[in-house]
């Protein structure tokens, strides 16, 4: 049986292969910082609506990421991608984009906003310091699903970074923040 499961999936990764790497996908055409800006603005007002605690979360943190619009695409490979701004005290100190790849059963497509809080000037600075950032698990990073009502306080002693992911569209199941690569941009 296991022997069978493998068979199909490397056919299905062999089929799939030649549709991802010569589909004709439109190269994204980079956002200015005023879209940007706009866009982030937008993702912040969604997390105050859609996020309980917000305001807390970000009372408590040290730094901001908001990558909004981040898009998941996928036929058993998929990658995600999105840029946004890195925020200290409601003003953008950089500008990034988030990347990550991944391989298995999936199919589909959705688009989300991310709010990453840094709850240590630690974490921030790590984060900020590194080019090419990459999450793993020594990131000490927690994915926070929405509603579940964590006290900020409680999550500011748990880990040194939270993730939320919300405004959620489309149908592709689950997201990992491991092998996620963050990288400074000037747009």
């Amino acid at each position: 049986m296991v022997k069978t499961i493998k068979i199909v999936f490397m056919r299905l990764l062999l089929l799939s292969l030649p549709l991802m790497l010569f589909s004709p996908i439109p190269a994204a055409a980079a956002d200015s910082q005023s879209e940007i800006n706009g866009k982030v603005a937008t993702a912040l007002d969604a997390f105050h609506k859609e996020v309980p605690g917000a305001k807390e979360y970000l009372k408590q943190a040290k730094g901001v990421l908001i990558i909004p619009d981040v898009k998941k695409v996928g036929f058993v490979i998929a990658a995600q991608w999105g840029t946004g701004a890195l925020q200290e005290a409601g003003r953008t100190v950089g500008y990034y984009k988030m990347e990550a790849g991944s391989a298995g059963f999936q199919a589909g497509y959705q688009k989300a906003d991310f709010v990453f809080i840094f709850f240590t000037q630690e974490a921030l600075n790590k984060f900020r310091s590194g080019d090419g950032f990459t999450v793993g698990a020594e990131a000490g990073l927690t994915l926070v699903t929405v509603g579940t009502g964590v006290a900020a306080d409680t999550l500011k002693n748990q880990t040194a970074v939270a993730a939320f992911a919300f405004g959620k569209e489309g149908l592709m199941a689950g997201w990992s923040a491991k092998g996620t690569k963050f990288t400074r941009v000037e747009p």
